[in-house]
């Protein structure tokens, strides 16, 4: 069997050794590696950091095939996926802001805090009168319901783990969609993985608790569950994990400060 995998950065930065660690160990994983800009969030994403993308994948001589997918391009297929889940009853509008969604979460049994389903509890009458104002809204996987019509068994292959049960329940009722994200990440990279045929998700270890709603949506909409592999992820000196929101040292910046491609790849190399 071939192995199709894919790289699925976000532009809202320029890639630095943590993004280009995920696409190396996907890229030495698959015999067919997609390109994937996941740029849902108008908000956060800038053109220039299309292009950049692909340039500093070419400069470390990491190829993928196949045409890139961009996703703000596809819109139409991920509203088409929320409204078939909200004909089935899964979906509700959930009208709080998020000054009330802080005050209303719960973390049942010492875990994350969760949605209560304020709004799943509304009266017709008060989301009447929201609709006719024209309130915000996002719409939220009635958890409750889809595990029931998802049925029991769901689980996913963790390469290194094995099969691990997956228990989404834990997440309550998580955001598909809202005004200034037309679909949320969740949903639309598992709309993605299954139309691009994608056999195996190498990712961060970052995004294993993710897994467990991928799963419960790709039963619900008939889909098939791809083997996963999340690998650590790359720290600085202080044994702090890349990220934007650190300001870690970008590709770009290394290159420019005279760094080899064949350096970057040998620390991939030594890496866990």
């Amino acid at each position: 069997m071939n192995i199709v995998s894919r790289f699925a950065p976000s532009p809202t930065g320029y890639l630095h050794e943590g993004h280009a660690f995920s696409a190396w160990k996907a890229r030495a994983r698959a015999d067919w590696l997609w390109l994937r800009l996941e740029d849902i969030d108008a908000t956060r994403c800038r053109p220039e950091f299309y292009d950049a993308i692909r340039e500093d994948l070419a400069w470390l001589g990491i190829e993928w095939q196949g045409e890139v997918r961009v996703q703000s391009a596809h819109l139409g297929q991920y509203r088409a996926v929320l409204a078939g889940l909200e004909a089935r009853g899964l979906l509700y509008k959930c009208y709080c802001t998020r000054a009330e969604i802080a005050a209303a979460m719960s973390a049942p049994h010492g875990g994350e805090p969760v949605y209560p389903g304020t709004c799943r509890r509304m009266s017709q009458a008060e989301r009447a009168e929201r609709e006719a104002r024209g309130a915000p809204f996002a719409l939220r996987l009635d958890m409750g319901r889809a595990l029931g019509e998802a049925g029991p068994g769901l689980r996913f292959f963790e390469e290194g783990m094995g099969w691990v049960a997956a228990r989404p329940e834990r997440f309550g009722d998580v955001v598909l969609a809202r005004k200034e994200v037309m679909a949320s990440y969740h949903l639309c990279v598992v709309h993605d993985d299954a139309l691009q045929g994608v056999t195996h998700v190498v990712r961060g270890e970052d995004l294993f608790e993710a897994t467990h709603v991928h799963v419960l949506l790709q039963r619900l909409v008939g889909l098939e569950t791809p083997v996963y592999a999340h690998h650590p992820l790359l720290t600085d000196a202080q044994g702090r994990r890349l990220a934007k929101r650190d300001k870690a040292l970008t590709l770009r910046a290394m290159r420019a400060a005279g760094v080899r491609p064949e350096q970057i790849i040998r620390r991939f190399e030594e890496a866990p």
